[in-house]
C-alpha cells in the first residue's frame, strides 16, 4: 500500500513538473503599445496569431479593398505597423539601391524614403530580391537589415540614426533573415560561405554588445527569443542543428542537430516545446529547450521523418502545430503536445515553392497565402475543413500584417489594406 502510494506521489509530481515545465516555456511577445500593432516579423506573438475579431475573411482583387498603392521596385519583407505608420523595405535593383518606405496606414499615401547607404549587390535567387528581411519597430526607431548594405537605424521621420555594416555577405541566393528586437538591444544572425554570426547590437547607439562566429554556412532564417524556466533564450534554426544562445553574453547554451541543410522556417513556440522545421522537406523537430551542451538524444520530444516547408514558417493555434510543405502545397496539422497526425490536405494545385508567405490565426480560422496570391481559409481543428478562397490576383510573397480589423499585404507591385466596407 505504502509502494502504491509513494508510486502515484512520484507520478503525480511527474505530471506537475511537465505541466510547469510547458507553462515556463513561451514566446517573448511584444508587450506594452507595441502589443496593439505589427511591429516585427509575424506580429506582436511573433508567430502569426492575431488577438482580436472583427476582420473580413473574404476578399478579392476588388472587394474590401480599402486602398491599394504602389510600391516601386522588388520586396518580400512584410509590412511593419506602428500607430499611423506602414514601415517595408524594398529594392531597386536598376539602381542598386535598398530603401526603407513608410506609408501612412489610414490612406496609404508614401510619407518618406530612406536609403541605406550603398552596397555591393549580392547575388540572389530569382524569388529572392535585396528587401525580403522584415525590419522591426519599437516605437522610436526602425530596424532593417539589408544585406551586404548592413543594419540601419532610422527615427520615425526617416532620418537615420545610425548604421553598422558587417561587411559583404557571402551566401547564395542573398540574405533573408529578420533582426530581432529583445530588451535594448537589435539581434541578427547571417549564415554564409565565411563569417558566419549572431550579433547584438545596442538599439540607440549601434555599438556591437557581442558578436558570436558561427560554424554553419547556408541558412536564411530569424531568430526568436523565448523565455525558457528562470532564464530567456535566443533560439537560431539553420542548417544541421537548432542553437540556443545567452541573449546577455552570446555564448551558445545549447544545440540539437537533425536539421537539413538549408533552412529558413521560423520556429514557433507552444506546449513547453520549440518547433523547427528544418527545411527542403526534411524533419520537423519539437525541441524542449533550457538545456545546456549537445540535446539532440534527451531534448527531442518528437520529430517528423520528412514533409518540412523550405520557406513558410509554422504555426501553433489551440491545440495543433500547422504547416504548409511549398513543395507539395500539402497541409499538414498535427497535435502539438504529441505530434499525433490529424490531417493533411492539398490547397489549390501543386506547385513546387508555390508558398513563401508564412500562415496567420485569427478568430478560429488559419489562412495559407500562396505565390499566386490565394489565400486558402480553413477551419482550425483537428478536421482539414477549407472554408473559401480568396484570391487577389497579383503574386504575393509576402506574409501579411493585422491590425485593428484589417489586413495589410504586400503584393508584388502594391501595398493593400482590406477591411470591412
Amino acid at each position: 500500500m505504502a509502494i502504491t502510494l509513494l508510486r502515484a506521489g512520484a507520478l503525480l509530481l511527474c505530471c506537475l513538473s511537465a505541466t510547469a515545465e510547458r507553462a515556463a516555456v513561451s514566446m517573448i511577445e511584444a508587450e506594452g503599445e507595441a502589443r496593439r500593432y505589427w511591429t516585427r516579423w509575424r506580429g506582436p506573438s511573433g508567430q502569426g496569431l492575431v488577438e482580436g475579431s472583427n476582420y473580413p475573411d473574404s476578399w478579392s482583387g476588388k472587394e474590401n479593398i480599402l486602398w491599394k498603392v504602389e510600391v516601386p521596385g522588388r520586396g518580400n519583407s512584410s509590412p511593419v505597423i506602428w500607430r499611423d505608420r506602414i514601415f517595408i523595405t524594398t529594392g531597386e535593383e536598376s539602381a542598386g539601391r535598398r530603401v526603407l518606405l513608410c506609408f501612412r496606414r489610414s490612406d496609404g499615401k508614401l510619407l518618406w524614403t530612406t536609403p541605406a547607404p550603398q552596397a555591393k549587390a549580392e547575388k540572389i535567387y530569382w524569388k529572392n530580391t535585396y528587401a525580403s528581411s522584415t525590419p522591426a519597430t519599437d516605437g522610436e526607431r526602425v530596424y532593417a537589415w539589408f544585406g551586404n548594405a548592413g543594419l540601419l537605424a532610422v527615427d520615425l521621420e526617416g532620418r537615420q540614426v545610425w548604421h553598422h555594416s558587417f561587411g559583404d555577405i557571402t551566401l547564395y541566393h542573398g540574405s533573408a533573415g529578420s533582426p530581432l528586437l529583445y530588451q535594448d538591444r537589435v539581434i541578427v544572425f547571417q549564415d554564409q560561405r565565411q563569417g558566419s554570426f549572431i550579433a547584438a547590437l545596442d538599439r540607440r547607439t549601434g555599438n556591437v554588445l557581442w558578436q558570436t562566429p558561427r560554424e554553419e554556412r547556408i541558412g536564411w532564417g530569424s531568430p526568436i527569443a523565448i523565455r525558457a524556466g528562470n532564464r530567456d533564450e535566443i533560439i537560431v534554426s539553420s542548417q544541421d542543428h537548432v542553437h540556443a544562445y545567452d541573449p546577455a553574453t552570446g555564448r551558445e547554451l545549447w544545440r540539437c542537430a537533425g536539421n537539413t541543410m538549408e533552412v529558413t522556417p521560423t520556429p514557433a513556440v507552444g506546449f513547453g516545446l520549440v518547433f523547427c522545421p528544418s527545411g527542403r522537406a526534411g524533419p520537423t523537430m519539437a525541441i524542449r529547450p533550457g538545456g545546456a551542451g549537445d540535446v539532440t538524444r534527451t531534448h527531442i520530444a518528437w520529430q517528423t521523418p520528412r514533409g518540412s516547408p523550405f520557406i513558410p514558417s509554422p504555426l501553433v493555434y489551440g491545440k495543433y502545430l500547422y504547416l504548409v510543405n511549398d513543395m507539395t502545397s500539402v497541409a499538414t496539422c498535427f497535435e502539438a503536445e504529441t505530434g499525433k497526425l490529424a490531417w493533411q490536405g492539398r490547397l489549390g494545385e501543386a506547385h513546387s515553392e508555390g508558398f513563401s508567405a508564412s500562415p496567420v490565426a485569427v478568430d478560429g480560422k488559419v489562412f495559407f497565402t500562396n505565390d499566386d496570391g490565394e489565400t486558402f481559409m480553413l477551419a482550425a481543428g483537428a478536421t482539414f475543413q477549407v472554408l473559401g478562397v480568396n484570391r487577389m490576383g497579383e503574386r504575393i510573397l509576402a506574409s501579411p500584417a493585422l491590425v485593428d480589423g484589417r489586413w495589410y499585404f504586400r503584393t508584388e507591385r502594391h501595398l493593400v489594406a482590406i477591411g470591412r466596407q
